[in-house]
Order: C-alpha cells, then sequence, then structure tokens
C-alpha cells in the first residue's frame, strides 16, 4: 500500500479577511461618540503575525479620562435607578449582537491579537456572549444573591484589561459591572484596542444610553490615571503583579474597591495511574493555548518519577503534530506572540533556562519570516531553584518536574509567590479531593485544564491577586455591601 494514502496532508484553510472591515483610524468612545483624545495624540495597532499596521487609534490622556468618567457619573444616576429587568434588557441584547457579529470579532482578534482563529472562534467569542448571557440573568436578581435585600451599585468602574483576551476580559469587566448598575471607563491594552472599540459600536448599535460604557484607548499613563481619579467608585485590573502592586498602593487610603487578576505560575500534577493519552492533551492545552499567554496557564508539569519517561515521549510525539503559523489558519494549533516586547521576555527567559542547565527541546517547525514567533518548548531537569521554574513567562514554554510523593506534588506545587491555577490528573476521586484541599490556588481543575464558565468564580492568592470574577462571587466587587 501506497505510505502517502494512510495519512491526510493538511491543506491551507483561511478564515477570510474579508468579514472585517478595520477603519484606518479610530477615536476614543466617550459618552457615546467617537472622539478624537483632547491633546491629538494617537498610536497604531500591529498585527502580530505580519507586523502590518491595522490602524490607527486615538491615546487617551488624563484629560480624556477625567472627561469619561464625568460622562459616566452624569449616566449612573439613570442607569442605576433603572429596574434590574430593564438593565437586563440591554445585557441580553449586547449578547446577541455579539453572537450575531460573533465571525467578524473572531478575525479581528485574530489579527490584532496573533492567537489561533480556531480559538477565538471557538472560546473566546463564544465566551464573551455567554459571560453577558449569564449576568443579564443576575440584573433582576440581586436581592437573591446572598448580598442583602437590596444591594447598591457603587458607581463609576475603572477597568483596564490585559492583551491576551481583549474581548473576553472586557466581557469579564463589564458584564456583572452593567447588571448591577453601575457605569465603566475602561482602558484596553494599547497591543489590542480594536475589539474594544468594536464593542463600543456594538453598545451604540444594541441602544445603550449615552455614557454607560466609555473605551479608552491608551498606554500605561491612561490606566493610571483611571485607577488615580477621585470619582472612580471601583477599580478592577487584569495584567501583571508588577503593575498590580502598583494599583493597590494607589487604591489605599481611598474608599475605593479593588479587584486584582494578576499572574500565575500554575502546576500540572500528573499521577502515576493518570490517564497519559487524556493528560498530555491536558498539559497541551494548559500551556499551548494562546501561545502560553494566559494567566492561569500550567506552566510547571509535575509528573510522578515513575512515568516520568512515558509521559514525556507521548508529550514530545504530541507536540511534533502542533501546527505554527498563520493565525487566520483554521489548521493552525499555536499562533503569533502578541509583541515584540513579549517575544524578547520569553526568549530572555529560555535562553536563561538553558544557561542554568535545564535541557531544552522544541519540536522542529518553520515559523514565518515575519511577525513575532516561538516554537512550543519544554524544559526537562528543572529543579525549583531554576527561574523558570519560578518566574511567570507568559509564553508557550513548559518546565518539568518530578515528584514521588503526593505530599512532595503539594509541597513543589505551593512553593511559588503566585496561587492562581493548578490542575490534577488521577483516576482516584479521593485522591482528587485530598490534593486539591492543600494546593494554594484559585483555581483547581481535575483531569482537565483551561475550561472556563461564566458560572464559575475565578481568582487567585497570594500574588496572584484578589477578589473573584464570574459566578454569584463577580457581583460582589460591584455591590455597595
Amino acid at each position: 500500500m501506497d505510505k502517502r494514502s494512510s495519512a491526510f496532508e493538511y491543506a491551507p484553510a483561511p478564515e477570510s479577511r474579508s468579514v472585517v472591515d478595520i477603519a484606518p483610524s479610530y477615536g476614543l468612545f466617550v459618552d457615546g461618540e467617537f472622539t478624537d483624545a483632547a491633546d491629538g495624540k494617537v498610536f497604531k495597532t500591529v498585527s502580530p503575525s505580519t507586523e502590518e499596521v491595522l490602524s490607527e487609534v486615538a491615546q487617551a490622556g488624563a484629560e480624556d479620562v477625567d472627561r469619561a468618567v464625568r460622562a459616566a457619573r452624569k449616566a449612573f444616576e439613570k442607569w442605576s435607578a433603572l429596574p434590574g429587568s430593564e438593565r437586563a434588557k440591554y445585557l441580553f441584547r449586547i449578547a446577541r449582537i455579539v453572537q450575531e457579529r460573533s465571525r467578524e470579532l473572531a478575525v479581528l482578534e485574530t489579527l490584532d491579537n496573533g492567537k489561533p482563529i480556531k480559538e477565538t472562534r471557538d472560546a473566546d467569542l463564544p465566551l464573551v456572549a455567554a459571560h453577558f448571557f449569564y449576568y443579564a440573568g443576575w440584573a433582576d436578581k440581586l436581592g437573591h444573591a446572598g448580598f442583602g435585600a437590596d444591594p447598591r451599585p457603587l458607581g463609576v468602574a475603572g477597568q483596564v484589561i490585559p492583551w491576551n483576551f481583549p474581548l473576553l476580559m472586557l466581557a469579564w469587566k463589564i458584564a456583572p459591572a452593567l447588571a448591577t448598575g453601575n457605569t465603566v471607563v475602561l482602558k484596553p491594552a494599547e497591543t489590542t484596542p480594536l475589539s474594544a472599540l468594536f464593542f463600543a459600536d456594538i453598545c451604540r448599535q444594541a441602544g445603550l444610553p449615552k455614557g454607560v460604557v466609555n473605551i479608552l484607548p491608551g498606554y500605561g499613563d491612561a490606566g493610571a490615571a483611571v485607577v488615580a481619579h477621585p470619582d472612580v467608585n471601583k477599580v478592577a485590573f487584569t495584567g501583571s503583579t508588577g503593575v498590580g502592586k502598583e494599583i493597590a498602593r494607589t487604591v489605599a487610603g481611598t474608599r475605593k474597591k479593588l479587584t486584582l487578576e494578576l499572574g500565575g505560575k500554575g502546576a500540572n500534577i500528573v499521577f502515576d495511574d493518570a490517564p497519559i493519552d487524556q493528560a498530555v492533551e491536558g498539559i497541551v492545552n494548559g500551556i499551548f493555548f494562546n501561545q502560553g499567554q494566559v494567566c492561569c496557564a500550567g506552566s510547571r508539569l509535575l509528573v510522578q518519577e515513575s512515568i516520568q519517561d512515558e509521559l514525556l515521549d507521548s508529550l514530545k510525539r504530541r507536540l511534533s503534530t502542533l501546527r505554527v503559523g498563520d493565525p487566520l489558519d483554521k489548521n493552525t494549533d499555536v499562533g503569533a506572540i502578541n509583541s515584540a516586547e513579549q517575544l524578547a521576555r520569553i526568549t530572555a527567559l529560555a535562553d536563561q533556562g538553558e544557561a542554568e542547565g535545564a535541557e531544552r527541546w522544541s519540536p522542529s517547525c518553520e515559523l514565518p519570516e515575519n511577525g513575532y514567533w516561538f516554537a512550543p518548548t519544554l524544559f526537562t531537569g528543572v529543579t525549583q531553584a531554576h527561574r523558570i521554574a519560578r518566574d511567570e513567562i507568559f509564553g508557550p514554554v513548559l518546565s518539568v518536574l518530578t515528584f514521588r510523593t503526593p505530599d512532595e506534588a503539594v509541597a513543589k506545587a505551593n512553593n511559588t509567590p503566585y496561587g492562581l491555577s493548578a490542575g490534577i490528573w488521577t483516576e482516584k476521586g479521593s485522591r482528587i479531593l485530598a490534593v486539591a484541599n492543600k494546593l494554594r490556588a484559585g483555581v483547581v481543575w481535575s483531569n482537565t485544564f483551561n475550561k472556563f464558565d461564566p458560572t464559575s468564580p475565578f481568582g487567585g492568592y497570594k500574588e496572584s491577586g484578589f477578589g473573584r470574577e464570574g459566578g454569584r462571587h463577580g457581583l460582589e466587587a460591584y455591590l455597595d455591601v
């Protein structure tokens, strides 16, 4: 039999760029209108996979932040006075429009962020709509959420979101804020402003009252101005631990309510009775999903010593099948790194891991000439003293450590300043419960990884932040309780 007939070759399956119309320039979205920045500043947003300029975007400054906060404060009076059932209608409408425009938004997010289209299409966008549907359901039931008979909104919510899940992080922030009667000033990341600006258009399409949602693209100074503004009542931030600490210092001594969702160094623990093939899929999803640019990524693999060789052989075979390349190709598994700055950080930390004596391995793969790319990488021979086992790399880099006993696994998993996520792989339910109870992590997955649902709260401990987003718990941060 011809060997070629026993295997199928992949043919490119590119998603069409024509489904999204990107304007040459965008303004800030303040009080229901797109407007120039007060000082006229603009910046360019670039596609990470090609380095082409996608659009020019207005750059918010302190004066623009003040204007947006004043618009949000003015809108708060009427928005908070609406019955919850009326607010819910707007959230339902937004959710439906997101669904209707999901193909367009998925392509846009892939172009601006660099992640594969199958992730934006099959993970990001369905979850965005689900969050708005879910919190629309809560809007008229706040008195039954366990926070008192008549919980009140806080006022103006200042929200700063990262570039790794631009539209999803927006949904995590805006949906509960609007459901509880607050108004919003949101600053998207400077490398991924486009989906937030398209969301501003969705707000207009849904008939959302002016000033309820304001979108201010810009750099760190704009985010700092949002956080520090005296008329902001609630600050929500997702991003790096370093910036989170600065925000905590800024908010200290004020009456502002604060939630922080920061970095992570999640442990994926595989016991000797785990289903190997299933665990390998979970490991791959845990660290190579979104190029490892995930705060809760399973970036440390803790494998029981007796199955290390078997698991690593299987894992390397699986990594050799990953397709790295054009994010708009529906066959692509690993897309582009979000920016040149992030690529430089990943490269430096991986080089240091090699210099410190860990053994580096990547499957053979041809990286595109243009854009920001990093091959899927794993390190073996890693100890807890290695920097790659301690620092958040935020890239497609997996550090492999071993353990002999469950107690050793727990000790190594908890030996980190972070506490956001963990995974446990074993066939024994009693072991899952016993180990999970000892892990200092906000989310512990059992025999799976990176599963999200709007009904389930998400958040961390230690330097991974505090507060919870999602579920009933996600309402509390936006209510005066």
